[in-house]
């Protein structure tokens, strides 16, 4: 699993909503399982908080072990890959209770039914009352009834043009888009991955056409590396 590496987020004057601590899902399209798992970690922010990484067994077999030359991360990295989703949500739920972590990220696959309603809200209220942010990757999952507070979707979209060469592709490029939220107004971005030496991610709304709006929003860090 490749996720780019980024290490600056630019948003436009209508910029993207700031991460909570608290607990966000993000439904990935397919081909965007990475471009989720690169989403997540610029939302941490910078530190050098370990993260706890769990994968089912599932998530694990189609999108591979988390490549860390990929990420970048500068941060510790605890992986876990365990057979049932069941043991995914209770290992969430165990991790939650150490304030030592930056964040708890998580891919199941599927909506398997240890991802009800009842659990969701157990990993909100334990993310919240410990301060450490939870992410769920769900993976070829439908949208259901979810406690959590933000969900989100991402879906890949055509490369911008190669500035060297028009016939060869250029920096990718992802739709976002905040579906549902607590207490965040709803909206779309793209995000398009710089590679080279600036090596970060654009954040700009997308506008009701399909075209971008002008990018010229304040630069923020992100530590996804």
């Amino acid at each position: 699993m490749d996720a780019p590496s980024i290490v600056q987020a630019r948003r436009s004057a209508s910029r993207a909503p700031q991460a909570d601590i608290t607990l966000s899902e993000v439904f990935p399209e397919p081909g965007a399982e990475a471009a989720a798992i690169g989403f997540a970690l610029t939302r941490l922010g910078s530190g050098a908080a370990p993260v706890l990484w769990i994968q089912d067994r599932l998530a694990q077999r189609e999108t591979g072990h988390p490549f860390l030359a990929g990420l970048g991360l500068q941060r510790p990295l605890m992986v876990m890959q365990l057979s049932r989703p069941a043991d995914v949500m209770t290992a969430v739920e165990e991790g939650l209770r150490c304030r030592a972590l930056a964040a708890v990220i998580a891919e199941i696959r599927g909506n398997p039914t240890a991802v009800s309603f009842t659990a969701m809200k157990r990993l909100a209220l334990r993310a919240e009352a410990s301060g450490v942010p939870c992410w769920l990757i769900r993976q070829a999952a439908t949208a259901d009834l979810s406690a959590a507070r933000d969900r989100w979707r991402i879906a890949t979209l055509p490369s911008t043009c190669n500035p060297d060469d028009p016939r060869a592709p250029g920096d990718p490029r992802w739709r976002v888009e905040l579906f549902r939220s607590r207490d965040k107004r709803p909206g779309e971005w793209v995000a398009r991955h710089e590679r080279g030496a600036a090596n970060r991610i654009h954040l700009v709304t997308a506008v009701p056409d399909g075209a971008l709006a002008e990018d010229t929003g304040a630069v923020g860090q992100r530590a996804a590396r």
